[in-house]
């Protein structure tokens, strides 16, 4: 069954078009932290159509979620919406390059931004070579791929001073498949400010999700900009570019004629902060801003990663489950000369992302089609996302799921024992 096509979804599962039900860990590429359908998103879309589905200008509910970003996030000031997370990756490293005028901006191996030129390349391996056809080289873009686990490298580069921005997914790359180094968003907060770069979050997949307040609340560490998406709109398309006032007044009309038509960053969008995600983005931030559903999913995340955990001890599989928040993620190992050195299936066996994301292809797809006919969808690679809807019985269903799974591949010989 892939690629799935999905007729409807309610709370922790769907069903496609051929009637098959998932247990769905996919959640809308994260962005469902209340799950399917949620009586309250629903209802506050059903409202606002009725106003009208958009309008080319500024309206009440636009300016009621941009409030509720800044209540909720340290660095939002104000608040620049856009319509997904890599407009607002672009749009934050342009604020950036106005802002410092600079052109240079540091990214980290195998964390992923969007789909734009910028970004295109450096969260797949190689690192140095974009996925697309259609794209500048990089190294005509100022664009400066380093591993987030060289400190010293990293030290280096920021002390030339001619950096505009350092851009980093908070979640570890690719959503947490490689974790961060300990200590890296502090470094990087002081690093940046000493040389006068722009410190840039990516929270798109981690912002409302980990915290109200997102990884920046939970850490203590507040960037310039905060780029969002997903969870920010509810399920609807969506995205923003969050921070200081020092650097969003780039935006601002002065009057001055010059200075407007030279002097500032333009940002057009047909679309952005339309009526209808506006109205689903506060119907989600109001009902997830007490934590109260985020410590729902963690919940169900944390039980899901303990049963993993004890298939793979059960059967003495050589790999391991870890993750934050509610997200969980499975990597196998592949290398023969490593299967002696794993001890406990919750360690994570590096923070290297060659290592974490140089599963073979084939495995990664056999494991996702097994599941699949199993009955579970997850997101890209071999984890998922959970919400606050998932139930301990989605749970010990999607275990069941898990333990068949494992041994086919076993059978198969796709994945390996202790040993």
């Amino acid at each position: 069954p892939v690629p799935i096509y999905t007729t409807h979804g309610k709370g922790g599962r769907k069903w496609d078009v051929d009637g098959n039900e998932y247990i769905d860990f996919l959640m809308g590429n994260a962005a469902l932290l209340l799950g399917h359908a949620d009586p309250a998103v629903v209802t506050a879309i059903e409202q606002a159509v009725g106003d009208g589905t958009h309008f080319g200008n500024d309206h009440p509910r636009h300016i009621t979620w941009a409030e509720l970003v800044c209540q909720l996030l340290p660095s939002a000031d104000r608040v620049r919406f856009v319509n997904s997370g890599t407009e607002a990756t672009l749009l934050a490293l342009r604020l950036a390059r106005a802002f410092t005028s600079r052109q240079k901006v540091m990214r980290f191996a195998g964390h992923f931004h969007g789909w734009h030129d910028d970004v295109v390349h450096g969260f797949e391996m190689p690192f140095d070579r974009p996925v697309t056809l259609g794209v500048s080289g990089n190294e005509t873009r100022g664009m400066v791929t380093l591993p987030d686990s060289d400190s010293v490298a990293i030290q280096a580069e920021l002390a030339g001073g001619d950096y505009a921005a350092v851009i980093v997914e908070v979640t570890g790359a690719s959503w947490g498949r490689a974790p961060l180094p300990a200590g890296l968003l502090e470094m990087l907060r002081e690093e940046t400010r000493t040389h006068g770069a722009v410190l840039i979050f990516d929270e798109v997949i981690s912002g409302f999700r980990f915290n109200p307040g997102g990884v920046q609340q939970l850490s203590g560490v507040t960037p310039d900009l905060t780029c969002l998406a997903k969870i920010l709109a509810g399920g609807m398309p969506g995205g923003a570019v969050a921070g200081n006032a020092e650097v969003m007044q780039l935006f601002d009309k002065s009057g001055d004629a010059e200075k407007d038509r030279y002097g500032r960053v333009v940002h057009f969008g047909t679309f952005n902060a339309s009526p209808l995600s506006a109205a689903a983005g506060i119907a989600t931030l109001e009902k997830l801003a007490n934590g109260a559903p985020i410590e729902q999913a963690n919940q169900r995340a944390a039980e899901l990663r303990g049963e993993i955990a004890t298939l793979l001890a059960r059967h003495d599989v050589a790999g391991f489950v870890y993750g934050e928040a509610s997200l969980f993620h499975v990597c196998f190992e592949t290398d023969p000369d490593r299967l002696g050195e794993i001890g406990s299936a919750t360690d994570v066996p590096t923070a290297d992302p060659r290592r974490l994301k140089g599963m073979p292809a084939s495995l990664v797809n056999r494991y996702q089609t097994l599941l699949r006919h199993a009955g579970i969808d997850l997101m890209s690679g071999t984890g998922g996302a959970c919400a606050s809807c998932h139930t301990p019985e989605d749970i010990q269903a999607a275990t069941d799921c898990f333990d068949s799974t494992i041994l086919q591949l076993l059978d198969e010989g796709q994945i390996h024992q202790i040993g």
